[in-house]
Formats: structure tokens, C-alpha cells, sequence
């Protein structure tokens, strides 16, 4: 990596691209590596170092990130105009990474104040719950959750509020297939979430996604803190909001006698995530946030990496650390529904990056998954998950899901994740509940200019020379910070209300 002094950034001696640390203008000396910028280089953005003929291959982190549309000369800037995404063959090689993983041992135990509930799991947060069937029970859920906040709370200081989980399906659907599965997975992984102290579900009555037929698929029983009811038989809005609160208020003297308790670190599943990238995102945050999960793996604990378009061309680097060949042959499988199912829809995986991460200096999706998939660390990938699906299998493993963050982080909190690491280079504005999420910043800039919204500020690996495994370790130490009850900025400002977004797959009818 580049010397603070440096104007650009070599992430390898085998690139033929660098990143600008700063805006570069024509005709400026790059000493560190004898050229001459020809063109404007933007901050984030790629500066070429040595003769790409049209044709031949960007390589950044040593790994292609597309290829050059016409001959692009040392000095030139390497972007969308002059660069392009285009298939290659990627070798798998299944395991041949894979390696022991150094376990903490007993008396290096880190541990967190959680909530043990009854069932042994562990939770972050202390929340109620108001889960909808069906878009259809939306208003009221909010109603039901917005009553019980404003009249109920004042007497129950342990109880962290309520929440109403909307969504935008339920009906409209077949009521058998890939989108029905999701919901159902998301929905009773929800219920059954640790941050949960009690949950009510509300339905409207007629919808495809009956509430009996997810407590028969999921064998879930009705109880004390699990209540469920349809609007219809409760004698429409109002008497199925007054029910519904009925409910909470019975439930709140039950969730609020709980205490925290020291847990083993062994108790935490870290959703990793990151939206709003830039070119930063894989130098600064990504690699950093990838030495915290190292951290919590090797203290027994999950780190789930998901967002399967945003892996696209950095696979084969997670199927060589793949614990078996069937892990990685689920992950390929993943991959391969992908590409079929992006081109059933008249879309491509290079739809993404966005305009934003273009903006901030990606130009294919090649080089935002090699970034992206720095989250991930460098620990044995132990499992490969469907959406939602509950996790069963400690360490470093992938859930499927797309790019789109709401809806990837409602299949990782449905997966289990009880606290969320979100990285972010333009500037992403997002919270979670009932699973906590901390903000790092890619970089100083943007973290000042929106500090209120970020928890972290990796930018300082290049602007103080704080190494990847330090900032690993400060952002591992914030985690179980927030896993004990400290809160993060976005729960600071109210966010996690309005993010439930279920994966929807197939027709709309």
C-alpha cells in the first residue's frame, strides 16, 4: 500500500492500474510510479501505469476488474469510457486455501453483556415484535406498535420498544416456489430472532400466505410471547389494533425481567455488509471489517458475508477456502441460478455497480466484488446458506441474497445475525432492528461531513497509517460494545423501522 505522502495507491506489484488518494490533474508526476497523468484523475478513481492494448485485462488487487475497450496509455485514466465488463474463465480450485483456523483458547475468550434467553440463544437488543402476514396488515401493525411506544413503555426500562415489520407482499403470489419460501424462511426467522422478546403477528385473513399454514411448515406453536391473529376475525382496524396491544401489554412485564449477562463472543452472528461504495470501500473498510470477522471467528463466533452480484468475479477466491468441496460446489450453484435469473429478467450482473459507486471510482462489478468480498476475511468459508435460512454452523459462512442492503440484511437478521457491520464510501444512511448496526466510513471525507450517521472512520488506514489489524481490532471492540447495549449512531437517530425488506422472487399476480 501506498505511503501517506504517495499521491496514488498500489494495492500489488502486479497492477497495472493504482487508485488517486487525491484529485490528480494533467500533466502532475506520479514519482512512485514514473509517469506523467495525462487526464483529470478523481479522487478513488484509476490511473494506468503501464500499456493495456484493447482487449487486455485491468488488474487491480492482482485480480481482473475488466478490460480495456481501446489502447489505454500510462497516465490515462482507466474508467467506464475506456473499460469493460466481459466473462472469463475463473479457476474454483475448491478448497485448496482452505487452512486451520487458530482458535482463541479458553482463558482469551472475549465476551459481551447479552441477554440469554430461554432457549439458550443470545440477544443484543430487547425488543417486541409486530409481524405482518400480508402488505395488507401493515397500518394496523404500525398502529398496535406506535400505541404500545407512546402509552406502555415509560414503566418497563428494559424492553428497548416496539416494532412493526412491514412488507410490501404476502398476496399477489403463488403459494408455493422460490419468493414463497423467502418470506415464509424471513418470517419465522424473525419470530424467532434472540433480539425478540415477544412477537405478535397480525394477518389480515385471506391472503396466500396464511399464518397457520408458516406455523405448520416451521412446527411453531402459539405461546405466551408468540401471538398471532387476523384483522378480519377480530372485527376489523380498530378492534384489531386495541386486540393487538392487548397482547403487547400482557407480554411486557414477562420481556422486561430480563438482565444482561457476561456471554462468550462465541454467541455473536455478524452480519457483514456494505452499500454506497467506493474505491476506498476495498482498501480501507472491506479488508478492515474482514480482520473483525477474522477476530470473531477465531473466537468462535459467525460472520455472514452475503450479496451474492456483489461477489460476481471474486467467487473463486471464497471457493478456495471453501471447508469442503460441497460448500464450494453450493456456492458455484449460487452463481450459476444468478446468472440464469438475471437474464430471464432482460438484466446482467453488471448492472451493478450503480451510479454512485461509479461516481466513486468503480467501474465494473468485477472490481466492487473484490472489494466486497474483503469483508469476509481470511478464515475457511464453513457454510453457503439459502436466503433467510437459519444458520446452523459456526465461523465464516455466505447467505444468497441480492445487492439491494435492505433486502439483504432482513435475510441475514432472519439468519440469525444479532448485530450488523454496514460499510459505506458514499455515504449510506441506514439502521436495523431488531439487530444494531454499526457505520464505517471508507473514508475521512465523507465520515466528517456525516459523522452524525457513522460510527467509524476507516479512512484513517490511509490518512494516519492505522494498520488493516488494528482498525480490525477497534471495530471488533466496538462490536461488543454494541452487542452489550451501547448504542450506534442510526439507532441514535431512529432508523430500523422502515427496513424490513423480504426478498421478493416471481410473479407479482
Amino acid at each position: 500500500m501506498a505511503q501517506e505522502s504517495s499521491l496514488t495507491i498500489r494495492l500489488h506489484k502486479s497492477d497495472n492500474v493504482v487508485v488517486a488518494r487525491a484529485d490528480i490533474l494533467p500533466g502532475t508526476r506520479i514519482p512512485e510510479e514514473s509517469i506523467e497523468a495525462l487526464d483529470h484523475i478523481p479522487a478513488g478513481h484509476k490511473l494506468v501505469t503501464a500499456p493495456i492494448a484493447a482487449g487486455e485485462p485491468l488488474r487491480k488487487y492482482n485480480q481482473i476488474i475488466g478490460f480495456a475497450v481501446d489502447d489505454i496509455a500510462p497516465g490515462a485514466h482507466a474508467h467506464v469510457h475506456n473499460a469493460e465488463m466481459r466473462g472469463f474463465e475463473r479457476d474454483y480450485a475448491p478448497c485448496s486455501e482452505a487452512k486451520p483456523t487458530a482458535f482463541f483458547n479458553n482463558a482469551e475468550q472475549a465476551t459481551f453483556q447479552g441477554i440469554r434467553r430461554a432457549n439458550g440463544r443470545v440477544g443484543t437488543r430487547n425488543y417486541l415484535g409486530v409481524l405482518t402476514s400480508v402488505n395488507c396488515s401493515a397500518t394496523v401493525a404500525k398502529q398496535i406498535a406506535e400505541t404500545v411506544n407512546r402509552e406502555d413503555l415509560s414503566d418497563f426500562p428494559n424492553v428497548d420498544g416496539v416494532v412493526a415489520l412491514v412488507h410490501g407482499t404476502g398476496c399477489g403470489m403463488a403459494g408455493a416456489g422460490e419468493g414463497y419460501a423467502n418470506l415464509q424462511r424471513v418470517l419465522w426467522g424473525f419470530a424467532r430472532h434472540p433480539n425478540f422478546g415477544g412477537i405478535v403477528m397480525v394477518g389480515l385473513g385471506c391472503e396466500v400466505n396464511q399464518i397457520d399454514f408458516l406455523l405448520e411448515a416451521y412446527g411453531i406453536e402459539r405461546g405466551p410471547r408468540f401471538q398471532t391473529f387476523n384483522i378480519q376475525s377480530a372485527g376489523g382496524t380498530r378492534a384489531s389494533v386495541a386486540k393487538g396491544a392487548e397482547l403487547l401489554r400482557g407480554m411486557l412485564p414477562a420481556v422486561n425481567d430480563v438482565r444482561r449477562e457476561a456471554v462468550p463472543a462465541s454467541e455473536l452472528t455478524l452480519a457483514l455488509q456494505c452499500g454506497g461504495s467506493d474505491a476506498y470501500s476495498g482498501i480501507t473498510a472491506n479488508p478492515s471489517l474482514g480482520a473483525a470477522a477474522d477476530l470473531l471467528v477465531r473466537h468462535g463466533g459467525t460472520a455472514i458475508l452475503s450479496e451474492t452480484p456483489e461477489i460476481y468475479g471474486a467467487e473463486h477466491l471464497l471457493t478456495r477456502r471453501a471447508a469442503s468441496p460441497e460448500v464450494a460446489e453450493k456456492l458455484i450453484e449460487r452463481i450459476r441460478w444468478w446468472e440464469k435469473y438475471t437474464e430471464r429478467n432482460g438484466g446482467e450482473m453488471n448492472n451493478n455497480p450503480s451510479p454512485g459507486n461509479k461516481a466513486g471510482g468503480l467501474t465494473t462489478i468485477l472490481e466492487k466484488s473484490l472489494g466486497a468480498a474483503a469483508k469476509g476475511g481470511t478464515t475457511n468459508l464453513a457454510g453457503v446458506y439459502k436466503y433467510g435460512e437459519a444458520i446452523d454452523t459456526k465461523g465464516f459462512v455466505f447467505m444468497d441474497s441480492p445487492g439491494y442492503d435492505p433486502c439483504s440484511i432482513t435475510g441475514q437478521v432472519a439468519s440469525g445475525a444479532n448485530v450488523v457491520c454496514f460499510t459505506t464510501g458514499r455515504g449510506s444512511v441506514y439502521g436495523c432492528k431488531p439487530a444494531p448496526s454499526l457505520k464505517l466510513a471508507t473514508n475521512s471525507a465523507m465520515f466528517h461531513r456525516m459523522e452524525e450517521d457513522m460510527d467509524i472512520n476507516c479512512g484513517a488506514v490511509l490518512d494516519e497509517g492505522i494498520s488493516i489489524e488494528a482498525m480490525g481490532e477497534r471495530i471488533f471492540a466496538r462490536i461488543l460494545e454494541v452487542a452489550s447495549g451501547s448504542r450506534t449512531k442510526s439507532e441514535e437517530l431512529g432508523f430500523g423501522g422502515d427496513e424490513f425488506v423480504p426478498w421478493q422472487i416471481g410473479a407479482v399476480m
